[in-house]
């Protein structure tokens, strides 16, 4: 875990009033053991803790969780400390083991058991390669480059990051589903978890989108979840790499693809949550945006509601209670609803040539509400 150290630039102060503590990235934690094992290497000596420079210039410092030190290479591990962020690899040992390469090798990655290797296109590394990414990497590369510097060494060295059970954490993660297999992703722009930025879930999306560019697909899905992507594959038989797992980040999904167009984006989800999408939010989340029955009450309207019924939809409890109401009274609320929210997101996509559609599902699955294919 971190044992002190500034988080550097303004974030400290940025999380001050959260009241929520911040952590540190995978890659932080990568360049914390690498520094160590290395510096064991060139001196014997085991630093501990042992202090890193980040990116944007905080210098926190890492106790080892582990170490080993043998004639020919050095490891040193640090357990993950992600603050009160929820982030799946919280807890996990992180390991790296340098040995020392003939002048002239450069560093040399490896992945170790549990960290992943990429298997398909589309992602900043080529294919065949530790899932290590260009940021970490490079943390490590200037750490190294540092202490071999100090200790007189040619700074050329192979390293091997590993996580302990790191295979296992990563099925409840996407690496899988974009190619990267055997383990996890050792990620980190700036060495610092900021709690409840999602980060690491915008920047999935972001890669589910290259990857299924880079094979080649034209039509992807963003979805609210495991339901909605059942519901999807049925309706068209989309390979699992054209599912994205948009969770409540629609926006995200559509800022992205209005940079790096497909041919069409559906986008299927709870009809609740693609209400709010209909109304002009772009995080659907219950705790950043709510469903408008007014709205919903003037939609239905639209559809030929009289006044009892839209005021009865404006005073529902639910969502889905506005729904089966209309659903009672022959009014096509659901469609209404799928309608406008492809109209919202053909409005965040500013005319890049991508055709949108939208499904509206209930909690079992069922579609309640589908609208048509438009684009630019």
């Amino acid at each position: 875990m971190s044992v002190g150290g500034g988080l550097g630039g303004g974030r400290e102060a940025q999380l001050k009033h959260t009241g929520l503590r911040p952590g540190w990235t995978t890659g932080a934690c990568a360049t914390a053991a690498t520094t160590a094992a290395y510096t064991a290497l060139l001196t014997g000596e085991f630093p501990d803790p042992v202090t890193i420079t980040l990116p944007k210039g905080g210098r926190p410092a890492f106790a080892l969780a582990a170490e080993e030190l043998t004639a020919g290479t050095a490891m040193a591990g640090i357990v993950k400390d992600a603050g009160d962020d929820p982030d799946v690899t919280h807890g996990a040992l992180i390991r790296s083991t340098v040995r020392i390469l003939p002048a002239g090798s450069g560093v040399v990655f490896r992945a170790g058991p549990g960290v992943g290797t990429v298997t398909l296109p589309g992602l900043p590394l080529e294919v065949g390669e530790p899932a290590i990414n260009p940021v970490p990497r490079q943390m490590m590369r200037d750490h190294v480059a540092e202490v071999a510097a100090a200790h007189g060494a040619s700074g050329d060295v192979e390293i091997t990051v590993s996580v302990d059970h790191g295979e296992e954490i990563a099925r409840s993660t996407w690496n899988p589903r974009i190619g990267i297999l055997g383990g996890l992703s050792v990620l980190g722009t700036t060495g610092i978890v900021v709690p409840y930025s999602c980060s690491a879930w915008i920047d999935s999306i972001r890669r589910g989108v290259d990857v299924a560019r880079a094979a080649g697909l034209t039509h992807v899905a963003g979805c609210t979840g495991s339901t909605s992507e059942r519901t999807v594959t049925s309706l068209y038989e989309l390979p699992e790499i054209a599912l994205l797992d948009m969770g409540d980040f629609a926006g995200a999904v559509l800022k992205y693809v209005r940079q790096h167009p497909v041919d069409r984006l559906t986008i299927c989800g709870g009809f609740a949550k693609l209400s709010k999408l209909a109304a002009g939010h772009l995080d659907l989340h219950s705790a950043r945006s709510q469903v408008d029955k007014g709205f919903l009450a003037d939609l239905a309207r639209s559809g030929g509601a009289g006044e009892e019924l839209a005021a009865e939809i404006a005073a529902a409890n639910t969502g889905l209670a506005a729904l089966r109401l209309c659903e009672a009274a022959a009014v096509p609320l659901g469609d209404l609803v799928a309608a406008r929210a492809r109209d919202e997101a053909l409005t965040v996509l500013r005319g890049a040539p991508v055709a949108v559609d939208v499904v509206c599902i209930d909690r079992a699955g069922t579609v309640v509400g589908r609208s048509t294919v438009a684009g630019p």
